[in-house]
C-alpha cells in the first residue's frame, strides 16, 4: 500500500504556512509516498447545503490556503512524493487558467502530479465564482476536453459550450506523457459513468473513527465503474483508486491503520492518503502522526 498525507493547509495547520516546504521535505523523507491538498472557496455562515449531507460546515473549512500555492511549494521542497488534489473544485476554475497552474506545477514536480476534480455540493462556493451550479456536471466535462486540448497540441484552439479558447500557442506541456493522470471525485451514477467514461483514476472516500471501514464502500462502486467502462469499450482494469481516509476529530493512529489494512485486505486499492486537518494541532504534531501512521502501517 503506497501512502500519502494532506499538506498543511486547512484549519489550525493553515496558520503554520511558512511551515509547508518543511512537512512536504520531512514527510517525503519519513517514507510519504503523496502529498495532497483540498480545495474550498468559502465557509458560509449560512449554508444552504452543509458537509457531508448535514447541516453545518466543519471549522476547518473556515482557514484554508490557495491549493495551487500550496501544492508548488510542496513540488518545490520535495524529489519523489507524488503531488495530488483530492478535489479541485474544476467547474470554478476557467479552463484555460486551470490549465496553465496544473501545467506549472507538474513542471516544477518533474511530473510527479496527481490532479483530481469534482463538483463540490456548496451552492454559496458557486456564487461566488459566478458560475451557475446546474451546469457544474456539463461545465466539468467540457474542462476534462479543454485540459486534453490543452496537454496535447500546440497551437492550442478549444470551443465549447461554456468555455473558448482561441488558436493560441502553448509551448510548455506538462514533463508527464502524455499528460498527468486525471482522476475523478464523486458517487452519483453521473459521476461513476464520467469515471468509467474517461478518468484515469476513481477517488473513494473511507471514515476513519469509532466505527470499522466498510469494504463495500468502496468495492460497490468501483464494481459498478467497471462493468461501465466495459460497456463503453474500455479495459476496467486501467482504472486506478486512490482512497482518501477521512479520520473523524480525535480518531486515533490505530484507527486510521485499521483503516488503511482494511481497504488494503478487503479492497483493490493499493494507494491511499490520510486526511490530518481534524487530527493534528500543528506542523510538528502532523509529522509526528506522519511517523507513527507510517511506523505503524508497514
Amino acid at each position: 500500500m503506497r501512502i500519502g498525507f494532506t499538506l498543511p493547509q486547512m484549519g489550525a495547520l493553515a496558520h503554520q504556512a511558512h511551515d509547508i516546504g518543511r512537512f512536504a521535505k520531512e514527510a517525503e523523507a519519513l517514507g510519504a509516498d503523496s502529498l495532497w491538498i483540498g480545495d474550498r472557496i468559502l465557509a458560509p455562515v449560512e449554508p444552504t447545503v452543509g458537509y457531508a449531507g448535514g447541516d453545518e460546515i466543519p471549522d476547518v473549512f473556515r482557514t484554508v490556503l490557495d491549493p495551487f500555492a500550496v501544492m508548488a511549494v510542496a513540488a518545490a521542497a520535495t524529489e519523489r512524493a507524488e503531488i495530488g488534489a483530492n478535489v479541485l473544485q474544476a467547474p470554478c476554475y476557467a479552463p484555460a487558467l486551470l490549465a496553465r497552474s496544473l501545467t506549472s506545477i507538474d513542471l516544477i514536480s518533474q511530473g510527479r502530479l496527481l490532479p483530481g476534480f469534482g463538483i463540490g455540493w456548496s451552492p454559496e462556493e458557486y456564487q461566488a465564482a459566478g458560475v451557475p451550479m446546474q451546469e457544474r456536471g456539463a461545465r466539468l466535462d467540457e474542462t476534462l476536453d479543454a485540459l486534453e486540448a490543452w496537454w496535447s497540441t500546440d497551437p492550442v484552439e478549444f470551443e465549447g459550450t461554456h468555455t473558448r479558447i482561441p488558436a493560441t500557442h502553448v509551448g510548455l506541456k506538462p514533463a508527464r506523457r502524455p499528460r498527468p493522470p486525471i482522476h475523478l471525485a464523486g458517487y452519483a451514477p453521473a459521476a461513476l459513468r464520467r469515471v468509467a467514461r474517461r478518468a484515469d483514476g476513481w477517488l473513494p472516500v473511507a471514515r476513519s473513527g469509532s466505527e470499522p471501514f466498510v469494504a463495500d464502500a468502496v468495492n460497490a462502486p468501483v464494481a459498478e465503474v467497471r462493468r461501465l467502462a466495459s460497456e463503453a469499450g474500455r479495459d476496467p482494469s486501467e482504472i486506478g483508486l486512490i482512497l482518501r481516509v477521512s479520520p473523524a476529530p480525535g480518531a486515533t493512529v490505530d484507527e486510521v491503520v485499521e483503516t488503511i489494512s482494511g481497504a488494503g485486505r478487503e479492497t483493490d486499492v493499493d494507494h491511499c492518503f490520510v486526511e490530518l486537518m481534524n487530527i493534528a494541532q500543528d506542523v510538528d504534531h502532523a509529522l509526528e502522526l506522519v511517523r507513527k501512521v507510517l511506523d505503524t502501517a508497514r
